[in-house]
Protein backbone atom coordinates (compact mmCIF):
# COMPACT_ATOMS: atom_id res chain seq x y z
CA UNK A 1 0.00 0.00 0.00
CA UNK A 2 1.52 3.67 -0.54
CA UNK A 3 1.94 6.15 2.07
CA UNK A 4 0.96 9.78 2.71
CA UNK A 5 4.07 11.86 1.41
CA UNK A 6 5.59 13.71 4.01
CA UNK A 7 4.70 17.34 2.30
CA UNK A 8 2.20 19.42 3.98
CA UNK A 9 -0.43 21.50 1.64
CA UNK A 10 -3.57 23.26 1.78
CA UNK A 11 -7.03 21.38 0.39
CA UNK A 12 -9.90 22.06 -0.16
CA UNK A 13 -12.78 19.39 0.65
CA UNK A 14 -16.20 18.35 -0.69
CA UNK A 15 -18.32 20.90 1.53
CA UNK A 16 -15.81 23.77 0.89
CA UNK A 17 -13.79 23.74 3.81
CA UNK A 18 -9.82 24.11 4.05
CA UNK A 19 -7.52 21.39 5.70
CA UNK A 20 -4.02 21.40 6.37
CA UNK A 21 -3.39 18.36 7.68
CA UNK A 22 -0.20 18.26 10.37
CA UNK A 23 -0.93 14.45 10.12
CA UNK A 24 -2.32 12.11 7.54
CA UNK A 25 -3.33 8.47 8.59
CA UNK A 26 -4.54 7.78 12.03
CA UNK A 27 -2.03 4.67 13.68
CA UNK A 28 -4.12 4.84 16.89
CA UNK A 29 -7.73 4.69 14.96
CA UNK A 30 -6.62 1.96 13.34
CA UNK A 31 -4.88 0.24 16.22
CA UNK A 32 -8.37 0.69 18.36
CA UNK A 33 -10.61 -0.68 15.10
CA UNK A 34 -9.63 -2.00 11.76
CA UNK A 35 -12.03 0.02 10.09
CA UNK A 36 -11.45 2.96 12.23
CA UNK A 37 -13.65 5.31 14.60
CA UNK A 38 -17.09 3.55 15.05
CA UNK A 39 -16.10 0.66 12.66
CA UNK A 40 -17.04 3.59 10.05
CA UNK A 41 -14.32 6.14 9.38
CA UNK A 42 -14.64 7.91 6.31
CA UNK A 43 -11.16 8.96 6.19
CA UNK A 44 -9.75 5.52 6.03
CA UNK A 45 -12.45 4.32 3.58
CA UNK A 46 -11.07 7.15 1.76
CA UNK A 47 -7.81 5.91 2.16
CA UNK A 48 -8.57 2.74 1.17
CA UNK A 49 -10.38 3.94 -1.90
CA UNK A 50 -7.08 5.22 -3.01
CA UNK A 51 -4.66 2.38 -2.25
CA UNK A 52 -3.16 4.46 1.06
CA UNK A 53 -1.92 2.83 4.42
CA UNK A 54 -4.61 4.87 6.37
CA UNK A 55 -2.88 2.85 9.92
CA UNK A 56 0.72 4.75 9.50
CA UNK A 57 0.47 7.85 10.86
CA UNK A 58 3.03 10.06 9.10
CA UNK A 59 3.63 14.27 9.91
CA UNK A 60 3.47 16.81 7.23
CA UNK A 61 6.11 19.09 6.95
CA UNK A 62 7.31 22.28 4.89
CA UNK A 63 10.19 21.53 2.47
CA UNK A 64 11.97 24.55 2.49
CA UNK A 65 14.49 24.95 0.05
CA UNK A 66 17.19 26.37 2.06
CA UNK A 67 16.58 26.06 5.88
CA UNK A 68 19.26 29.15 6.81
CA UNK A 69 17.40 31.50 4.98
CA UNK A 70 14.01 30.56 6.28
CA UNK A 71 15.29 30.86 9.62
CA UNK A 72 16.27 33.94 9.59
CA UNK A 73 13.20 34.97 7.53
CA UNK A 74 14.55 35.61 4.67
CA UNK A 75 13.21 33.27 2.07
CA UNK A 76 10.01 34.70 1.26
CA UNK A 77 9.39 32.20 -1.72
CA UNK A 78 9.61 29.13 0.72
CA UNK A 79 7.04 26.17 1.13
CA UNK A 80 5.59 27.88 4.35
CA UNK A 81 5.24 31.43 3.38
CA UNK A 82 3.44 30.04 -0.12
CA UNK A 83 1.00 28.23 2.21
CA UNK A 84 0.63 30.92 4.60
CA UNK A 85 0.11 33.26 1.49
CA UNK A 86 -3.03 30.62 0.24
CA UNK A 87 -4.64 30.92 3.85
CA UNK A 88 -4.38 34.49 3.70
CA UNK A 89 -6.54 33.96 0.08
CA UNK A 90 -9.43 31.75 1.43
CA UNK A 91 -12.36 32.48 1.52
CA UNK A 92 -13.41 30.64 4.66
CA UNK A 93 -13.07 32.72 7.95
CA UNK A 94 -10.49 29.68 9.56
CA UNK A 95 -8.45 26.86 8.48
CA UNK A 96 -9.04 23.56 9.81
CA UNK A 97 -6.53 20.22 10.81
CA UNK A 98 -7.40 17.33 11.47
CA UNK A 99 -9.53 15.56 8.42
CA UNK A 100 -7.27 12.63 6.82
CA UNK A 101 -5.31 12.23 10.57
CA UNK A 102 -5.69 12.83 13.94
CA UNK A 103 -3.41 15.59 14.95
CA UNK A 104 -2.44 14.39 18.39
CA UNK A 105 -0.40 11.41 16.82
CA UNK A 106 2.34 14.28 17.44
CA UNK A 107 1.59 17.29 19.47
CA UNK A 108 4.60 19.07 19.65
CA UNK A 109 4.59 18.75 15.65
CA UNK A 110 1.12 19.91 15.48
CA UNK A 111 1.68 22.99 17.66
CA UNK A 112 5.01 24.14 15.75
CA UNK A 113 3.14 23.88 12.58
CA UNK A 114 -0.08 25.67 13.99
CA UNK A 115 2.46 28.31 15.52
CA UNK A 116 3.64 29.04 11.76
CA UNK A 117 0.65 29.28 9.67
CA UNK A 118 -0.97 31.59 12.64
CA UNK A 119 0.94 34.32 10.70
CA UNK A 120 -1.51 33.86 8.53
CA UNK A 121 -3.87 36.09 10.66
CA UNK A 122 -6.98 33.37 10.77
CA UNK A 123 -7.77 31.05 13.91
CA UNK A 124 -6.83 27.60 13.48
CA UNK A 125 -9.02 24.82 14.18
CA UNK A 126 -8.21 21.25 15.50
CA UNK A 127 -10.35 18.22 15.85
CA UNK A 128 -9.01 15.78 17.29
CA UNK A 129 -10.15 12.36 19.19
CA UNK A 130 -7.07 12.77 21.71
CA UNK A 131 -5.60 9.71 21.16
CA UNK A 132 -2.62 11.17 22.88
CA UNK A 133 -2.69 14.07 25.71
CA UNK A 134 -1.25 16.76 25.07
CA UNK A 135 1.47 17.10 27.07
CA UNK A 136 1.93 19.39 30.19
CA UNK A 137 5.03 20.92 28.95
CA UNK A 138 3.46 22.47 25.60
CA UNK A 139 0.03 23.34 27.22
CA UNK A 140 0.64 26.96 28.15
CA UNK A 141 1.75 27.28 24.33
CA UNK A 142 -1.48 27.26 23.05
CA UNK A 143 -2.32 30.22 24.47
CA UNK A 144 -0.10 32.72 22.09
CA UNK A 145 -1.76 30.71 19.14
CA UNK A 146 -5.28 31.69 18.40
CA UNK A 147 -6.96 28.10 18.41
CA UNK A 148 -10.15 26.09 18.56
CA UNK A 149 -9.59 22.53 19.58
CA UNK A 150 -13.04 20.50 18.87
CA UNK A 151 -12.96 17.49 21.20
CA UNK A 152 -14.59 14.58 19.43
CA UNK A 153 -16.66 12.42 21.75
CA UNK A 154 -19.76 10.19 20.72
CA UNK A 155 -22.35 7.82 23.03
CA UNK A 156 -20.42 5.13 21.16
CA UNK A 157 -17.53 5.47 23.06
CA UNK A 158 -16.90 3.79 25.77
CA UNK A 159 -17.16 5.02 29.22
CA UNK A 160 -13.28 5.08 29.64
CA UNK A 161 -13.02 7.57 26.59
CA UNK A 162 -15.87 9.90 27.16
CA UNK A 163 -14.42 10.63 30.37
CA UNK A 164 -10.67 10.84 28.78
CA UNK A 165 -12.32 12.67 26.00
CA UNK A 166 -14.31 15.28 28.13
CA UNK A 167 -11.55 15.07 30.91
CA UNK A 168 -9.41 16.94 27.72
CA UNK A 169 -11.71 19.40 26.39
CA UNK A 170 -12.30 20.65 29.97
CA UNK A 171 -8.67 21.02 30.54
CA UNK A 172 -8.20 22.98 27.39
CA UNK A 173 -10.93 25.33 28.50
CA UNK A 174 -7.94 27.55 30.36
CA UNK A 175 -5.63 27.53 27.36
CA UNK A 176 -8.09 28.08 24.12
CA UNK A 177 -11.48 28.15 22.40
CA UNK A 178 -12.64 24.16 23.54
CA UNK A 179 -15.52 22.77 21.94
CA UNK A 180 -17.00 19.21 22.31
CA UNK A 181 -18.09 18.55 18.83
CA UNK A 182 -20.34 14.85 19.44
CA UNK A 183 -20.89 12.72 16.75
CA UNK A 184 -24.52 11.95 17.20
CA UNK A 185 -26.80 8.83 16.79
CA UNK A 186 -30.41 8.62 17.00
CA UNK A 187 -30.64 5.49 19.24
CA UNK A 188 -33.36 3.32 19.37
CA UNK A 189 -34.83 3.50 22.78
CA UNK A 190 -36.41 0.10 22.47
CA UNK A 191 -33.13 -1.37 22.44
CA UNK A 192 -31.83 -1.70 25.74
CA UNK A 193 -28.23 -0.73 24.78
CA UNK A 194 -29.52 1.91 22.65
CA UNK A 195 -31.59 3.47 25.47
CA UNK A 196 -28.07 3.41 27.18
CA UNK A 197 -26.21 5.45 24.43
CA UNK A 198 -29.11 7.82 24.41
CA UNK A 199 -29.18 8.45 27.94
CA UNK A 200 -25.23 9.52 27.83
CA UNK A 201 -25.54 11.41 24.34
CA UNK A 202 -28.47 13.62 26.47
CA UNK A 203 -26.00 14.09 28.74
CA UNK A 204 -23.24 15.04 26.03
CA UNK A 205 -25.35 17.29 24.69
CA UNK A 206 -25.86 19.46 28.69
CA UNK A 207 -22.44 20.72 28.00
CA UNK A 208 -21.71 24.15 27.30
CA UNK A 209 -19.83 24.58 23.72
CA UNK A 210 -21.20 21.86 21.54
CA UNK A 211 -21.63 20.75 17.84
CA UNK A 212 -23.51 17.86 16.62
CA UNK A 213 -21.75 16.12 13.96
CA UNK A 214 -24.49 13.37 12.16
CA UNK A 215 -23.15 9.85 11.73
CA UNK A 216 -22.72 8.47 8.54
CA UNK A 217 -22.16 4.33 9.10
CA UNK A 218 -22.31 1.67 6.45
CA UNK A 219 -25.54 -0.73 6.22
CA UNK A 220 -23.50 -3.19 7.48
CA UNK A 221 -21.88 -1.21 10.74
CA UNK A 222 -22.55 -3.07 14.14
CA UNK A 223 -24.50 -0.43 15.46
CA UNK A 224 -27.29 -0.61 12.43
CA UNK A 225 -27.23 -4.43 12.57
CA UNK A 226 -27.91 -5.05 16.04
CA UNK A 227 -30.44 -2.37 16.10
CA UNK A 228 -28.56 0.07 18.36
CA UNK A 229 -29.29 3.30 16.24
CA UNK A 230 -31.40 4.13 14.15
CA UNK A 231 -30.50 5.39 10.02
CA UNK A 232 -32.29 6.41 7.18
CA UNK A 233 -31.43 7.94 3.69
CA UNK A 234 -30.85 12.01 3.29
CA UNK A 235 -29.60 14.40 1.12
CA UNK A 236 -26.10 15.35 1.85
CA UNK A 237 -24.36 18.11 -0.61
CA UNK A 238 -25.36 16.06 -4.22
CA UNK A 239 -25.55 12.81 -3.35
CA UNK A 240 -28.05 10.72 -0.56
CA UNK A 241 -26.39 8.85 1.95
CA UNK A 242 -27.11 6.83 5.07
CA UNK A 243 -27.40 8.68 8.47
CA UNK A 244 -28.72 8.48 11.78
CA UNK A 245 -30.03 11.84 12.30
CA UNK A 246 -30.63 12.54 16.31
CA UNK A 247 -31.78 16.32 15.33
CA UNK A 248 -33.50 16.67 11.95
CA UNK A 249 -32.42 20.59 12.27
CA UNK A 250 -28.64 20.06 12.50
CA UNK A 251 -26.65 21.12 9.76
CA UNK A 252 -24.36 19.23 7.60
CA UNK A 253 -23.98 21.24 4.23
CA UNK A 254 -21.61 23.12 3.03
CA UNK A 255 -19.04 25.00 5.48
CA UNK A 256 -19.72 28.66 4.23
CA UNK A 257 -23.26 28.38 4.82
CA UNK A 258 -22.43 26.45 8.54
CA UNK A 259 -24.09 28.28 11.36
CA UNK A 260 -21.46 26.57 13.74
CA UNK A 261 -17.87 27.61 12.16
CA UNK A 262 -16.34 24.62 14.11
CA UNK A 263 -17.22 26.60 17.28
CA UNK A 264 -14.37 29.84 16.19
CA UNK A 265 -17.66 32.24 17.04
CA UNK A 266 -17.99 30.66 20.91
CA UNK A 267 -16.79 32.74 23.52
CA UNK A 268 -14.24 31.92 26.02
CA UNK A 269 -14.73 32.47 29.64
CA UNK A 270 -12.16 33.57 31.16
CA UNK A 271 -10.52 31.12 33.80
Amino acid sequence: MKIYKEEITLNKNSRGCYILDTIKGCCSGVRHNKQGCYGDCYAKKIADRYGFNFGKSIDRKFIEDNEQLFFFGLNDASHSSKIINQIKAIDMPFVRIGEMGDPSENWEHTLKICNEISRAGKPIVIITKHWKKIPDQLINNLKTINLCINTSVSALDTKAEIDYRLNQYERLKKVCNSVLRIVSCEFNRDNLEGIERHNIQEQLFKKENIIDTIFRPSKDNIFVLNNVIKVKKVKFLKKIVLASVHNDKTYFGNCKDCPDMCGINYIRKST
